[in-house]
């Protein structure tokens, strides 16, 4: 039985960060799989789970071990209702781990058979977010080395100021 681990994340939208622990996440491990899953401390989202779904997949076709699937209950339900091992979470900042530290405790107790693996970021992604993504593409900035090329034109039209 080869590892399978889950990437969860609100991705909205996907960024080469993003991407990037994905990718990273694929070259380790048998299995991988990227839940869109929601946030409760963040707003509904600017694009809809689907869309986000939409995004990964086009962006992970050359990925033949990850697949993409959105959950809304508990991640520590959904790893064990998948048979996963652990979870990948990017990490860019400390400001990240404390509050990572404190869901993998949570989750730990929740689903005590769970690891979560923590992968820093590339350096040159430490800064990204879905949020800056969105800030300067509503104020009319350049996002073409924020996310993957085959989704810039959609998150473009979605989010700039006409």
């Amino acid at each position: 039985m080869g590892k399978k681990v889950v990437c969860p994340g609100s991705f909205d939208p996907l960024t080469i960060g993003h991407l990037d622990i994905i990718k990273r996440s694929a070259n380790l491990f048998d299995e991988v799989i990227v839940v869109v899953m929601r946030n409760l401390n963040k707003d509904v989202g600017s694009f809809t789970p689907e869309e986000r779904v939409a995004f990964i997949k086009k962006c992970t076709k050359d990925l033949p071990n990850v697949s993409v699937d959105t959950y809304q209950g508990l991640l520590a339900d959904y790893v064990r209702e998948k048979g996963a091992s652990a979870v990948v979470k990017g990490l860019r900042a400390i400001s990240d781990y404390d509050d990572e530290f404190r869901q993998a405790l949570t989750n730990q107790k929740l689903n005590p058979q769970m690891e979560t693996i923590f992968m820093v970021s590339n350096s040159e992604h430490m800064f990204l977010s879905s949020s800056v993504v969105k800030q300067v593409c509503s104020l009319g900035g350049d996002i073409t080395e924020f996310v993957p090329a085959e989704i810039c034109e959609d998150i473009i039209k979605r989010l700039s100021r006409k």
